[in-house]
């Protein structure tokens, strides 16, 4: 205590000398002090409520504790009365043993006659709960079955309690009610059969479905009902319990199972198309039956059976296995696609569970796959393999049908810009296209592996095309009289290539993102490749034939006949033009490739005419007049492809100047200016070798023996710079076999 006084004391003192730090303040000291003493009285009263708040409680708590202990009290000394009471009757329970027994042969007697109108009329009440079930009156049927059963149970039950031990007189009430059980099953069949129509007889007659209902709502109650007395008593009457409810379900789904199956009307002897006229069969009964079952249905049956529900997963069960079925058959590929497009996309979309009538209840996210992804994968599996021998066989018998029209003696049809054309492209991707577009119905992947095996089969396709391409080629040329049309269908082979070409990007582009279209770009490559190889074939192949036709002119050019004014070079140019008539049936740039290589040809073939040493110059005069007959040809040459490349951009200037270029070598008059010429010609022309140096020189024939030698070994020294961009021309002509210390002489 003296400490907390000491406490309040330096507390009271603090408090003081906060209020006390002005003169000012001491004129309130008065002031204060009364302000302190309300705080003091307030302070003493709150706590003298608190102290007799606390008190009032103790007071009662210990009157509680006071009236308890009575009671207590009390109720000792009335189980002391009950105890005494209890030991004084079990003498007279023992006494009243027989009273017990007569208890229970009168309950076992009043159950007799209150149910012995039943008893005595049973053989009557069972006709006629007959008659009501063949006139379809269920409710009284059953009715009346309830009451033979009440009756039987009750006997039955006061038999179970006297003595239940006693099988004899318990199977003697069970064979009296005998026909009682046949009712029971007679009626189920009833029930059983309207519950098998229940989607038809909802609509028809909706009040039949709920009297079957409701009957089978009463006989699950009663079974429950009779369960619990036998939790109790340990006795259930025969045929219980009935289970209708669980058996109602067991038949629908039975009901299910063989409408599913039942609507397989064809087989595939009948009807090719006999799958799909099943799977679209089966889309339009179950969507049918579901909406009758959400819309009208689910009306007619209590709130706890959840009935669509129920039968949603009956259809879902009965389609998977049905499924299963179908891929466990020997499928076509054809079938199999219409059957994986109707179970991963058919059965989900709005045609069928994606309906929005049958929103919110079907969610389609949460329906498990109808078939495993393993047995997907077998399936996609086969129609892949199968898919690969269909398309070998598509195109060799495309390219076998294509070759057939190679022979034919009539020009092959031109497409809308007049070009020359087969149908084999158009055979080929329409084939791809369909595969593509059924590929693509199932699924994103299938359709790229689809595209992946079309490309791939494509480049081993185009290897067999250009194999037999040569062939037709070999075969001409043994007898040119044998086809007639060669040049035609060669020219559409070569368009055919451009063509595939087209219809290669089209499918990419339509069927290809842009990121797979980079990353499968280098197999695509592959078959670019071979078709500029098919067309350069073929385009070589029309220029052997142009060639071939020419080989008499260009043979006649630099000799005598030549010189005299041979009309060789006009003959050489109207033959390329009236070749080149058919040629522009060739589509770019493969036309362009072909004159620029004609071009090429031309030039090289008359320079090779140069350098085969058919003639050498007299005189001055000679070789002033073949030098200005070689500038006219060069002109003539420069003009006619000039006309045949208009449009195309094509150089036609530097190959016809090295015909000029040789004619300068030919018209310089003064011998001493050779060496120069020469070197400007070899400067243009770096890929120019001693042979065809000693050629022309030995062509102009008039230079020693020595300035020939002289002007190669000089030339020889000095190799001159080579041109990047240069294409070399005299690389692949060939001096008749001389050599040059022979030429030199």
């Amino acid at each position: 205590m003296e400490e907390t006084d000491r406490e309040a004391v330096a507390t009271a003192v603090q408090r003081v000398a906060g209020m006390l730090q002005r003169p000012d303040q001491l004129d309130k000291v008065e002031q204060y002090r009364r302000r302190e003493a309300r705080k003091k009285a307030s302070v003493e009263a709150r706590l003298k409520a608190a102290i007799q708040s606390q008190l009032d409680g103790v007071r009662t708590g210990l009157s509680q504790l006071h009236n308890a202990l009575n009671d207590v009290k009390d109720i000792q000394r009335s189980l002391a009365d009950v105890n005494k009471d209890w030991r004084q009757s079990i003498n007279t329970i023992e006494n009243l043993k027989d009273v017990k027994d007569a208890v229970v042969q009168h309950s076992q007697l009043a159950a007799a006659v209150e149910n012995l109108k039943n008893i005595f009329s049973v053989p009557e009440i069972v006709r006629e709960t007959q008659d009501l079930i063949d006139q379809g009156q269920l409710l009284e049927a059953h009715r009346k079955l309830m009451d033979l059963e009440r009756s039987r149970d009750d006997l039955m039950y006061e038999q179970y309690r006297m003595d239940s031990k006693n099988t004899r007189d318990m199977n003697l009430i069970d064979s009296y009610f005998g026909d009682m059980q046949k009712l029971s099953d007679e009626l189920a069949k009833q029930l059983w059969m309207v519950i098998q129509r229940a989607l038809v007889t909802v609509r028809r007659d909706p009040t039949l479905l709920v009297s079957v209902v409701r009957l089978i709502d009463r006989e699950e109650k009663i079974d429950r009902r009779m369960l619990d007395r036998k939790k109790q008593t340990g006795f259930i009457p025969p045929g219980r319990p009935k289970k209708w409810k669980e058996k109602m379900f067991s038949v629908l789904d039975r009901t299910v199972t063989t409408r599913i199956e039942g609507t397989q009307a064809d087989t595939r002897e009948s009807d090719k198309m006999w799958l799909v006229r099943h799977l679209e069969i089966i889309r339009k009964y179950v969507l049918d039956d579901l909406l009758v079952a959400k819309n009208l249905l689910d009306q007619c049956f209590p709130p706890h059976y959840d009935i669509f529900k129920n039968l949603l997963s009956m259809y879902h069960q009965a389609l998977s296995t049905r499924m299963q079925d179908l891929a466990s058959e020997d499928l076509e590929a054809n079938e199999i696609v219409s059957l994986l497009t109707w179970v991963l996309n058919t059965y989900n979309s709005e045609e069928m569970m994606g309906n929005p009538e049958l929103a919110p209840e079907v969610d389609v996210n949460s329906l498990e796959p109808l078939l495993s992804q393993d047995v997907v994968d077998d399936l996609l599996n086969t129609y892949m393999s199968t898919l690969t021998t269909n398309i070998i066989g598509w195109l060799r018998k495309a390219l076998e049908t294509d070759k057939k029209d190679w022979l034919k003696e009539t020009e092959p049809e031109s497409d809308q810009d007049g070009y020359y054309q087969t149908t084999l492209p158009a055979i080929v991707f329409q084939m791809f296209e369909q595969n593509l577009q059924v590929a693509t119905q199932i699924s994103e992947d299938l359709k790229i592996k689809v595209l992946h095996l079309c490309l791939q089969q494509m480049s081993s396709f185009l290897i067999r095309y250009k194999d037999e391409a040569h062939l037709y080629k070999e075969e001409h040329l043994r007898n040119r009289q044998y086809h007639p049309c060669y040049v035609h269908y060669m020219v559409a082979i070569i368009n055919n290539c451009q063509t595939f070409k087209e219809s290669i990007v089209s499918l990419k582009k339509k069927y290809l993102t842009p990121m797979l279209e980079d990353i499968m770009a280098s197999s695509h490559a592959c078959i670019y490749a071979v078709l500029d190889d098919v067309a350069k074939e073929g385009c070589s192949s029309l220029l052997d034939e142009v060639f071939m036709d020419l080989e008499p002119h260009l043979n006649e050019l630099m000799t005598r006949k030549w010189l005299a004014g041979s009309n060789a070079v006009d003959t050489i140019c109207v033959t390329v033009e009236d070749y080149f008539h058919d040629f522009a049936r060739i589509k770019k740039p493969y036309k362009k490739k072909m004159t620029i290589e004609c071009h090429r040809r031309v030039v090289v073939e008359y320079i090779k005419a140069i350098m085969s040493k058919r003639i050498t110059f007299k005189n001055g005069e000679e070789r002033r007049e073949g030098a200005d007959r070689m500038n006219r040809e060069a002109e003539q040459f420069r003009f006619l492809f000039k006309k045949l490349a208009a449009g195309s951009g094509e150089d036609t200037e530097g190959l016809c100047s090295v015909i000029e270029g040789i004619a300068e070598v030919f018209k310089l008059t003064d011998p001493s200016l050779l060496y120069l010429e020469v070197s400007t010609l070899v400067s243009k022309h770096p890929d120019i070798r001693d042979d065809h140096i000693a050629a022309l020189l030995t062509m102009r024939g008039d230079g020693s023996r020595e300035m020939k030698q002289t002007i190669i070994e000089t030339l020889d020294k000095g190799p001159g710079q080579l041109n990047p961009n240069y294409v070399p021309i005299f690389k692949e002509i060939t001096v008749p076999t001389l050599t040059v210390p022979k030429l030199l002489k």
